[in-house]
């Protein structure tokens, strides 16, 4: 009985402590991500920043790491992490390309505000989901819609000829991005699949 509840104890804090290694391992990550423009600052000068721009990007990998630490604090279901790490990824890449060379054309293109729209519909569906995986499958694919959409208008306005974008381009970032928010709708759905017989043993 006692050796039972050793070998428990032993099994949590294992499980406590890979969990540590891993939030180590992705705060470091963090960290270097911020250290790249620095580092690419002293071999070329294509990239060229000042304390703001340092400030903001750190600002947004802490915002980043912090919901990402957040949602893992939640569960402990692989396929419910995997699907808010891609989200999150996706979200930040997407805010910081349209903060330095914008999607559509450059930063000051007014179309490029759009997709403000798609995170708000992302954002608005995980408060409506109240992030339960099922609610965030829905959320995450109207959110990869909403991205469509916006390609789709740009197009329609003619953003293609402009000397700035071509339809290739256009289609392949809008595109990128629209394969990543499906591929977390499809991890939330896998989450929510998993999670359904365990409530159902539960209920038994």
């Amino acid at each position: 009985m006692h050796d039972g509840k050793a070998m428990a104890g032993n099994a949590e804090n294992h499980g406590g402590l890979g969990r540590s290694r891993w939030r180590i391992a992705a705060w470091a990550f963090a960290a270097l991500i911020l250290l790249l423009p620095l580092l690419a600052m002293q071999v070329t000068d294509q990239v060229d920043w000042d304390v703001a721009d340092f400030a903001i990007f750190g600002a947004m990998l802490v915002g980043a790491g912090g919901a990402y630490e957040l949602a893992a604090r939640m569960t402990g279901n692989g396929a419910y992490r995997a699907a808010v790490g891609v989200a999150i990824a996706a979200a930040f890449i997407l805010v910081w390309m349209n903060l330095a060379v914008g999607i559509i054309g450059n930063e000051d293109n007014p179309i490029n505000f759009m997709y403000g729209g798609v995170l708000a519909v992302g954002i608005i569906g995980a408060i409506i989901a109240r992030c339960q995986p099922h609610g965030m499958a829905r959320a995450l694919f109207a959110t990869a819609i909403a991205q469509a959409l916006v390609a789709a208008i740009a197009l329609i306005a003619g953003m293609q000829h402009a000397s700035y974008s071509s339809v290739s381009e256009i289609v392949a970032l809008n595109g990128f991005f629209v394969a990543l928010f499906l591929g977390s709708a499809w991890l939330f759905r896998k989450a929510a699949r998993e999670q359904t017989p365990a409530g159902a043993g539960l209920e038994g």
